[in-house]
């Protein structure tokens, strides 16, 4: 994968190249000062922890470094840590797009625009890539270890430190203290296991693995390397795609005292005072195009550049990586003590409880979960992060991008892991290279599309069904998701990176974009309002509501990105002109945001539905804002009729929260972190039901939102805030412009202190819940007009339409007061409050 350079994300993280330095063996220093725990002393509210060993996976605790994921079961007798690689996928390159004659697709419009929806959509079948199914996510096996002369324990404590990111496990055997830590470091690319006792250490390592087509050998006396291939992608009725991927898991085992030998299927150690523990894997994917990788020399690198070094080197070269990222953001929400609790205890108590502190733990478990799922270098994080134990992960743990991929990187541009995101921008880069077969075989257009899922080999035609894969503006979300990077940071150098990319989006939807026949607004055909229904088994649907809003979104960022890169003087008048002639946003006769062209919203098949597509525009979009009152007041009938979806999964809860959020509701906002935490959360937070950890993203991203957002044209400081949550503080969290909250206090729900650093200079607009002390010949003013920094500048768009007679609501928000303030870059400024 080519390496990223651009120096304002990078700066925060760095892919280590793999090392060929020769094999040395000195056991002693492979331990070093077995004393280092200044680091790993707990920190009781960043710390998850229980009082016994997980039973199954998902209560296991996830470490991980963007490659690698591991999963600790914490047992005494025998301690399990299940691993995931990320480039372990079912299948071969494949190209799954299929050739349509313009014929048909001309059909489908037209069958579309006479109202006969069901029969189009039997002709959209015609449209489903071959295989019409995508490769899954694969699990790599589990490393396990044995201890033979551990019988009852008592001091059991098993925990996860969010500060150090280890995962650690101690308790008390026959009299003996034992104590095992385990962290994935992404400098020096292993999992590393640390054991010490209080006593000579007795243990067998093996590893397993699921895949029927492995082999377990045993290098010397000291290494485990079980080598095998990944699985075939089989679709029924559309054939096979054969694996092509082979992959290897290597574990070095080293002792300080004691004797360790080959035994069959594992090493075993016996007497020794600690034992150290280093796995690696890899497998033979290059690219999407490109399987001719060596796992085993990828490993054996690994290993070579591991085993010289002392457990406080490895330690210590992890801490430098990971703690100046995850230490960016704190947050506080309360001035009481954390709970002493263990965290299943305080998740089952926090319905009914006053425990504050676990929504700040549950915010900061999905930064750390994105931290270690996503790095520069490694594969975007999928439906299950980078965690998996099963040879097909649940949805095939692939990249939907309808909603769960997006949601996976709400957080990172507003909690400061920017760098987390750079995964994303190198998968659209290879989408926009397969998408451009599809594009051209199965529309006869130009740039590049992708639907509504992709996986390790980058496909990008329709899949699953008529029904739910013929969404096309899949691509163009990511786009648009991709461009808050510059409205965040300003960055020039990675506007011109993305800007082709974009490009190839827009020109794809000049030459597919038709008129519909009563307005003779343009609109995308085939396509749907994902995964829902307008009738009963009936999708299709020309120019539905988020597709528009999508369009205006990515046609606007096209045409600014072109400004301000001082290029396409003729692309960026066709993008400006195309906003004003996309279909608008259109308020129906029941006051709410229309899904579909047609104001049919009641009568749809699923109106109370998990997607809350027709909302893009009000998040993650920001077309629909409070001073576009009918728009916004429709936006919050439909956020109404689509209920809470209590009984859905975890992510559709996180989109709603993020909706409530921007819609300034902070009492819904407090319904839903409550459900989200009381009934969504597994043992080890997780979302739930089933693994998908977008929730659990989607989850950190509305929390920030209720504490902050600059999607409006100012930095809102506490729009949604809780009465739960009427004291608190918070530093690190980043808002458009360039602006980075250093210190924000608040007690009564009023602000006390605030201190904001401006990287690029320009104009602060602020607004907050209560007035700001302002001198006079302050540089503080207050504000009105639009805010003349272009970091800030809103989406120009034609107004709603307004079925006749439609009852739309008066919301009232709360009071708020604006100011400007003209910033200098690298200044950090401290605002008096009265």
């Amino acid at each position: 994968m080519k390496k990223h350079s651009r120096r304002s994300i990078i700066k925060s993280g760095t892919l280590a190249a793999f090392s060929f330095s020769p094999l040395i063996s000195n056991l002693n220093k492979a331990f070093g000062n077995s004393t280092l725990l200044r680091a790993e002393d707990p920190v009781e509210d960043l710390e998850l922890w229980y009082q016994k060993p997980a039973e199954k996976w998902l209560e296991a605790l996830p470490v991980g470094n963007g490659k690698l994921g591991g999963m600790v079961f914490g047992g005494p007798v025998q301690e399990r840590i299940s691993i995931s690689e990320d480039t372990l996928w079912t299948g071969g390159p494949y190209q799954p797009a299929v050739e349509v004659a313009p014929e048909t697709l001309a059909s489908i419009r037209k069958l579309s625009f006479e109202g006969k929806f069901a029969e189009a959509q039997e002709l959209v079948k015609q449209l489903q890539g071959k295989p019409h199914r995508q490769a899954a996510y694969q699990t790599v096996g589990e490393v396990q270890l044995n201890f033979s002369d551990i019988t009852e324990t008592s001091d059991y404590r098993r925990s996860l430190n969010l500060q150090n990111g280890v995962a650690g496990v101690q308790f008390t055997a026959n009299g003996t203290f034992y104590k095992h830590k385990t962290f994935a470091s992404y400098p020096d690319h292993v999992i590393v296991t640390r054991i010490t006792a209080g006593k000579p250490i007795h243990l067998t390592i093996t590893c397993t693995s699921l895949h029927p087509d492995k082999k377990l050998t045993i290098a010397g006396n000291n290494t485990l390397i079980m080598d095998g291939k990944n699985g075939d992608l089989v679709v029924e009725g559309d054939g096979t795609i054969p694996a092509a991927l082979t992959w290897q898991c290597r574990v070095l085992v080293q002792i300080r005292g004691g004797v360790q030998t080959a035994v069959d299927n594992g090493i075993q150690v016996i007497g020794a005072d600690e034992v150290l523990i280093l796995t690696t894997a890899a497998t033979s994917y290059v690219r999407y195009n490109d399987v001719s990788g060596k796992p085993d020399q990828l490993c054996a690198a690994v290993i070579k550049k591991c085993i010289a070094k002392s457990y406080d080197i490895l330690f210590e070269a992890h801490l430098k990586d990971y703690q100046p990222l995850f230490n960016k953001v704190k947050l506080k929400l309360t001035n009481l003590a954390p709970s002493n609790l263990p965290t299943t205890e305080r998740i089952k108590n926090f319905a009914t409880g006053n425990d504050p502190s676990l929504a700040a733990l549950y915010f900061q478990y999905g930064r750390y979960l994105l931290l270690t799922s996503s790095r520069p270098g490694s594969q975007p994080a999928n439906l299950q992060g980078r965690w998996n134990d099963s040879l097909s992960a649940s949805w095939g743990g692939k990249y939907t991008v309808n909603i769960n991929t997006e949601m996976n990187y709400w957080p990172a541009q507003k909690t400061n892991l920017a760098s987390c995101e750079l995964p994303l921008l190198e998968l659209v880069k290879d989408l926009a290279i397969t998408g451009q077969i599809t594009a051209q075989k199965t529309y006869h257009a130009r740039g590049w599309v992708c639907h509504h899922n992709t996986d390790l080999w980058r496909s990008t035609a329709p899949i699953d069904s008529a029904f739910f894969g013929q969404w096309p503006t899949g691509g163009a979300w990511l786009c648009n998701h991709l461009y808050q990077h510059y409205l965040y940071s300003g960055d020039t150098a990675y506007l011109q990176e993305l800007y082709p990319l974009m490009k190839g989006s827009a020109r794809f939807f000049f030459d597919t974009l038709v008129q519909e026949p009563k307005h003779g607004w343009y609109v995308t055909s085939p396509s749907m309002s994902p995964e829902n229904g307008r009738a009963k088994g009936v999708s299709n649907s020309p120019g539905p509501t988020m597709d528009m809003q999508i369009l205006r979104e990515l046609f606007t960022h096209c045409a600014t990105a072109a400004a301000v890169l001082k290029k396409d003087a003729d692309f960026q008048k066709a993008c400006n002109d195309m906003v004003f002639k996309l279909a608008p946003d259109q308020i129906g006769k029941g006051g709410q945001l229309q899904e579909w062209l047609d104001d049919v919203d009641m009568e749809s098949d699923k109106y109370e539905h998990r997607h809350m597509s027709p909302l893009y525009g009000l998040f993650p979009g920001y077309e629909i804002t409070s001073d576009r009152t009918a728009l916004f007041a429709a936006a919050h009938k439909l956020t109404e009729m689509r209920g809470f979806f209590g009984e859905g999964m975890g992510w559709a809860l996180a989109w709603r929260l993020n909706l409530w959020a921007r819609l300034q509701d902070a009492g819904n906002c407090w319904k839903l972190v409550n459900s989200l935490i009381s009934t969504k959360t597994e043992q080890n937070l997780f979302d739930k039901p089933h693994i998908q950890l977008d929730g659990n993203f989607g989850g950190t991203s509305g929390i920030t939102e209720m504490l902050l957002q600059s999607h409006a044209g100012a930095v809102h400081l506490l729009p949604a805030l809780p009465e739960k949550w009427s004291e608190g503080a918070l530093s690190g969290l980043c808002a458009q412009g360039g602006f980075e909250i250093t210190g924000l206090e608040w007690k009564n729900s009023r602000i006390t202190t605030l201190k904001i650093r401006s990287t690029l200079g320009g104009n602060l607009r602020l607004q907050v819940p209560n007035e700001i002390a302002v001198p006079a010949l302050s540089p503080i003013k207050p504000a009105g007009g639009v805010n003349p920094n272009p970091l800030f500048a809103p989406i120009k768009m034609p107004e709603a339409l307004i079925a006749p007679g439609s009852p739309i609501q008066k919301l009232e928000l709360k009071k708020t007061w604006m100011y400007d303030l003209s910033t200098q870059k690298g200044q950090v400024y401290e605002i008096k409050f009265v």
